[in-house]
């Protein structure tokens, strides 16, 4: 790896980081003023471990819909392709401690939830798979971490 990618986190040695982790990833600043933040929340750990789908499909939904209860700034919550972790972007935040204080918080929130969001063919493109239970699994265990979350590399 000696040329520089494009994509930030194809410049980040995977073998080097701890999950979990909530790091910042890239700064964008538009040419109005406003910057969008960029957050990787590593949920496990590269290339030893992965959301199963269902899980992490429920997760992204409730997430998307339950963080925007703690912030309007909240621009997108999305998951990664390798299925370790969640892209968090927020708009015009550059507070990581108010980022880490509003994932603890939604992720409280999933572990309080009755039911998956959207979670019907009207309103999600792969409505059969979902596990409410699979994403408060993977809630729970996200924040019994909570003390790890700032620390990025091994």
């Amino acid at each position: 790896m000696s040329d520089k990618m494009n994509v930030e986190s194809f410049n980040l040695d995977h073998t080097k980081v701890k999950a979990p982790y909530v790091r910042l990833a890239d700064i964008k600043t538009g040419l109005h003023g406003d910057t969008i933040h960029k957050y990787d929340l590593r949920i496990c750990q590269p290339n030893k471990a992965h959301m199963e789908m269902p899980a992490l499909h429920s997760l992204e939904h409730l997430m998307a819909e339950l963080s925007r209860n703690h912030s309007e700034q909240v621009v997108d919550i999305s998951p990664m392709g390798c299925q370790t972790g969640f892209y968090v972007a927020m708009i015009n935040h550059d507070d990581y401690d108010g980022v880490l204080a509003l994932l603890e918080g939604t992720l409280k929130d999933v572990l309080e939830a009755d039911e998956v969001p959207a979670c019907n063919e009207m309103q999600c493109g792969w409505a059969a798979s979902h596990s409410l239970e699979g994403a408060k699994d993977l809630a729970r265990d996200l924040l019994a971490k909570r003390d790890e979350w700032t620390q990025v590399f091994a």
